[in-house]
């Protein structure tokens, strides 16, 4: 299968509204370093004045800061809805502090604007610290790392009998597609964005299709996704060619929620947020007809998104319970697309590479990576100066993951 890559990791604020909910239960802090460090950029989201637009890529770095932390209260964005959770934390136990030897992780930190880290290792705690004024007890949005998450839930409403294959049709479920580019387009292709649907996802074209649907007037009777996407051309024959397409994520969202009859929210709070124990509520922004936007934007706590990792590790069970097929996460993992010769390639919404590792990865350094031969988990929130990583931030992250990987092995040899 070629590739085709148009853009990098997505984000659509399209038809947002309103203000959004918060979290309610507090989880205790443990913190694995010695002493903090200084944080990168301490400031409070008084510090600076808020961003007015919607136009995240457009903020400053400052203005960023601020608002990553409070995207579900700011006005001029969306409404959300809350993924509750239980108020019974399952307890992350605190292991030995991971040693990184001569890697300057303060330095690491103040280039990265990093919000957050935390290391899981065999399911504890060996490394823990935070920036930006950021707490364990806040929240921070996720941007693209919510495409894995919403993937995930394909697989829960395949075990609870709401789908019966990733080989049927996408428009069994969601019918307002017959008659598009969609027809003949499966599940498995729409997961994988191999649909063969055109999409354009340069964000610096006013042109393209990502910049386009902000302004697309919905036909009366359709969800604004739906009404959109429907009337795209095919570019290629589906399953011969990778285009990354936020649209499509989006698009899985509404088949989910046409599929199961709830809404994206309440059944991740179902599925995962309450039978794993997450320590607080999330929220997920929601688009102009109250659907979540399913390529975007949960707010969870950092903590959270690494039982998330541990969830993926543990191949989906809960409490002796399947939340997924056996063998989903292996699968959904797996480079269903090649990405060139660096062994990057994509799944189920998941970023693949070479040693059976994968990561949920957002802009401006949002992700969860995850390697199950070490039984590793490293969850992190950032700012990056650039959305996309530019200038070589991006490629010092997987620096960063890599004096991980080589400290877990250090530790091993001992």
């Amino acid at each position: 299968m070629n590739s085709k890559i148009r853009g990098g990791y997505a984000l659509t604020l399209a038809g947002m509204l309103l203000a959004g909910c918060t979290a309610n239960h507090a989880e205790p802090i443990a913190t694995v370093a010695a002493t903090a460090p200084p944080a990168p950029q301490a400031m409070s989201t008084n510090a600076v004045a808020m961003p007015t637009d919607r136009n995240v890529l457009f903020w400053s770095q400052e203005q960023r800061a601020a608002a990553f932390r409070v995207m579900d209260q700011m006005p001029q964005l969306a409404e959300s809805r809350t993924i509750a959770a239980s108020g019974n934390a399952v307890s992350l136990p605190i292991g030995e502090t991971l040693d990184l030897g001569d890697f300057d992780l303060d330095g690491f930190m103040q280039e990265q604007s990093t919000a957050a880290i935390i290391v899981v290792l065999d399911g504890e705690i060996v490394l823990e610290r935070y920036g930006l004024g950021f707490s364990a007890d806040e929240r921070w949005t996720s941007f693209s790392v919510a495409k894995s998450l919403t993937s995930t839930l394909v697989g829960a409403a395949i075990v609870d009998g709401y789908i019966t294959s990733l080989d049927d049709p996408v428009t069994d479920y969601i019918t307002d597609l017959r008659g598009s580019a969609y027809d003949g387009v499966s599940i498995r292709q729409l997961l994988t964005m191999t649909s063969g649907v055109q999409w354009n996802e340069d964000y610096g074209d006013p042109n393209s299709d990502v910049a386009q649907f902000n302004n697309h007037v919905d036909e009366d009777g359709f969800d604004p996704t739906v009404s959109y996407l429907r009337n795209l051309p095919r570019a290629s024959d589906p399953g011969t060619n990778w285009n990354y397409s936020t649209g499509e994520t989006n698009l899985v969202g509404v088949l989910v929620t046409e599929a199961t009859g709830k809404t994206l929210a309440d059944y991740l709070s179902e599925k995962v947020w309450v039978p794993f124990g997450m320590a607080h509520d999330a929220t997920w922004l929601l688009g102009n007809t109250g659907q979540e936007i399913a390529g975007c934007c949960i707010q969870a706590g950092t903590r959270d998104m690494a039982r998330f990792g541990l969830l993926t590790l543990g191949d989906g069970m809960i409490n002796g319970e399947r939340v997924v097929p056996e063998g989903w996460f292996a699968e959904a993992t797996s480079p269903v697309v090649s990405l060139g010769d660096s062994g990057r390639g994509y799944g189920y919404q998941w970023w693949t590479f070479p040693g059976e590792i994968y990561a949920a990865q957002g802009i401006f350094g949002q992700g969860i990576f995850i390697d199950p031969a070490r039984n590793l988990v490293i969850a992190t929130n950032s700012n990056w100066p650039q959305a996309s990583g530019g200038n070589g931030t991006g490629a010092r992250t997987f620096g960063f993951y890599r004096a991980v990987m080589a400290a877990v092995d250090a530790r091993g040899s001992e």
